[in-house]
């Protein structure tokens, strides 16, 4: 039992709720095909006039040319293709080319295609492609001489689809305020290069949104997750470069500024620096922590690189052995010192498709972390008092962290606040008794706790409640972790009740 929540913040949760039970990929792809059927619809209403056959030609080419070559490709290199992220790369480079009738424009898109595609496999590195495939794919293509990218997903009648859309698919990936930072940092250069012409700044301004590809390269190129750094900083940082490059005109030789140039540029800075890597993991075992959760533990093809309370995004195979596309993020567990690679996950009945593929797997099976990142960590300064909130699952980052803290002998602070249903749902009490922590449980139906905790009754965390179960909230940073009802009630009651500082983790519970 938690909080009640306001209208807005229950609105919020049941949305967080049922974007998490769609993979991003899924959610692009979705939106991309949506994306098709309007320009498709504006075509037949005069709005654009490409013609539809033209446009069918196009759509064809690009989604034959992605899948077919992705399957290929991945056969040669003898790996299991993935099939939504290849119709994704697609549909990106359909709305970057201008569509055409005409085999000489045809064969550039299929041609920008087949590089995107093969950008995949060949500039990889540590489960990880260097490029955007797409940006890659245009970038190459105008090198050539043959072609360049027009980026028609821009034009004003586009963007009364594409702003709602790249907005949920920013909002899905949680990546509104990298935009954010590269919008403001495009438009103001943009604005300034614009005003030593002698045009007033506000009109380059909409007419860069309402007439240029910034909104759908921000929701559809720039969110790509596998190319950009893991930690919040250095994503803010890295879409800043972008937009320089993006925004200001240059030319390099054969290289000249485009959108895709920018993108190219920021990629291989990211990659050049170490600031996207992925993990080649083997299945070991699957742990049982309470009777709705396990820990799935792996062994890393090299040292894994991560912070204790961050995440990665597995890509998972059917239980068949073809790769679905199903990539889903879970938290670490373990400690980044250790030997092993542990997840937890909650797996109550009825299991979805994604974790069921988890529970099929057998040791020995090889698995792809695609990506690690989150910010979600410890703060730097080991004088700061922590309290970490958690329902249910939600104690999967506070594990690694804890055991994080232990591995290094350093003494924190820490008082964990547990919420769960029963006290045999509590996961990882060996972890929360040996870390020396205050730990403080609340059992919906009111069982007895561990002998190691404290028991907090059953009553739910209102601001006063937690007054009372931690008196001195007011000088502690909180970090609240588990589902969206949980965090999105809990979080602004831990504010409400003086916490320092407030730190959020909703898992969604795909």
């Amino acid at each position: 039992m938690t909080p009640v929540l306001t209208a807005p913040a229950a609105a919020k949760v049941r949305l967080d709720a049922a974007l998490g039970r769609v993979s991003s990929y899924r959610l692009v792809l979705s939106v991309l095909a949506v994306l098709v059927l309007y320009g498709l619809v504006l075509n037949l209403l005069g709005w654009l006039r490409f013609g539809s056959p033209a446009m069918l030609a196009s759509l064809v080419v690009c989604v034959g040319v992605s899948y077919v070559a992705n399957r290929g490709i991945a056969a040669i290199f003898r790996v299991r293709p993935h099939s939504e992220s290849a119709l994704v790369t697609g549909l990106l480079v359909y709305f970057l080319f201008w569509p055409s009738l005409a085999p000489l424009d045809l064969g550039v898109t299929a041609l920008a295609c087949l590089l995107a595609a093969a950008s995949k496999y060949v500039l990889a590195f540590h489960a990880r492609h260097a490029f955007n495939p797409a940006a890659f794919g245009a970038f190459a293509v105008a090198l050539t001489g043959w072609g360049a990218a027009t980026w028609w997903a821009g034009t004003p009648a586009m963007l009364w689809a594409v702003v709602p859309g790249a907005l949920l698919v920013l909002y899905r990936v949680q990546r509104l305020a990298m935009a954010a930072v590269f919008a403001v940092v495009a438009l103001a250069l943009n604005a300034a290069v614009f005003a030593t012409a002698g045009v007033f700044p506000a009109g380059a301004v909409v007419q860069a949104v309402a007439q240029g590809p910034l909104v759908f390269f921000a929701g559809f190129m720039l969110s790509e997750p596998l190319t950009m750094p893991g930690r919040r900083r250095h994503q803010y940082a890295y879409a800043a470069v972008i937009a320089a490059a993006y925004a200001l005109p240059f030319t390099l030789g054969p290289i000249s500024g485009s959108p895709e140039t920018a993108l190219v540029i920021g990629n291989l800075l990211a990659f050049a620096f170490g600031l996207s890597q992925g993990l080649d993991l083997k299945f070991v075992e699957r742990r049982r922590l309470t009777p709705t959760s396990y820990e799935f533990v792996f062994v890393p093809g090299r040292r894994a690189r991560f912070l204790p309370g961050q995440y990665a995004e597995l890509s998972l195979p059917h239980s068949g052995g073809a790769w679905a596309g199903r990539r889903r993020t879970f938290s670490f567990t373990s400690a980044p010192s250790s030997d092993v690679v542990a997840f937890g996950v909650s797996t109550p009945p009825p299991v979805s498709p994604a974790k069921q593929v988890l529970l099929d797997l057998e040791p020995g099976r090889r698995v792809w972390a695609a990506a690690v990142g989150g910010d979600f960590v410890l703060p730097r300064d080991q004088g700061v008092p922590l309290l970490l909130v958690a329902g249910g699952i939600g104690l999967t980052p506070f594990a690694s962290m804890l055991r994080a803290l232990k591995s290094a002998g350093e003494e924190r602070d820490v008082v964990v606040l547990a919420s769960v249903s029963a006290p045999e749902e509590l996961a990882f009490a060996g972890v929360l008794k040996a870390s020396r922590a205050r730990v403080v449980v609340r059992t919906s139906d009111g069982g007895a706790v561990p002998d190691f905790a404290e028991d907090a009754g059953t009553a739910p965390f209102t601001p006063q409640r937690l007054r009372e179960l931690i008196p001195d909230i007011g000088e502690r940073t909180a970090y609240v972790s588990g589902p969206p009802s949980f965090v999105g009630a809990v979080g602004p009651a831990l504010r409400a009740a003086g916490a320092r500082r407030v730190r959020r983790d909703a898992f969604s519970g795909y």
